[in-house]
């Protein structure tokens, strides 16, 4: 006679731990910012555009922040083919300098997404993270001297807010390369 009463307790546990619980940051919110960032790297320079491989992936864990990534060619250059078996160095030096030359263009549209990313995602707690990491793609024959692999950038969304809001200047954004 116990035992049915054990198993109706124990079911009744079972499905209110079960429940679903309201996500703080819908994934319909993070589709839109992982669009927004896809348009921002894209349109960085409309004549001769940043190759974005795939598409940006955002996901928000709860007690962190948010966290974005994507996968990014800084300028497309001359490609090997059955045609062109090898680059000159000239080539692959003009490469080299294009990207070098493109790097501080990335960086500046990831800051600036990062603000963009805290005052769109105001589900997200101030004291949460914003962050988001570019991976570089880099041809196996590319000269790869002063360019980084990985740019993460991240901080709290507080101060990201701030720094939008003019309140300050500069927000304590985390810059490293990898």
């Amino acid at each position: 006679m116990r035992h049915p009463v054990l198993t109706a307790l124990a079911l009744a546990a079972a499905l209110c731990g079960s429940a679903a619980v309201e996500p703080r940051v819908s994934r319909a919110t993070m589709a839109a910012m992982e669009k927004s960032f896809d348009h921002r790297i894209r349109s960085i320079d409309v004549s001769d555009p940043f190759d974005l491989l795939g598409s940006t992936r955002g996901v928000y864990l709860e007690g962190y922040g948010a966290v974005f990534t994507a996968e990014v060619n800084l300028a497309v250059g001359p490609a090997i083919s059955p045609f062109r078996p090898a680059l000159t160095k000239e080539q692959i030096a003009k490469l080299r300098q294009k990207k070098l030359a493109r790097l501080p263009l990335l960086k500046r549209q990831m800051k600036d997404a990062l603000g963009a990313l805290a005052a769109s995602l105001d589900t997200v707690p101030p004291s949460e993270q914003m962050v988001l990491g570019v991976s570089l793609d880099y041809f196996s024959w590319e000269e790869r001297a002063g360019l980084p692999g990985q740019i993460v950038m991240q901080a709290r969304r507080q101060a990201l807010l701030d720094v939008t809001s003019g309140r300050i200047r500069d927000a304590a954004i985390r810059e490293q390369e990898f």
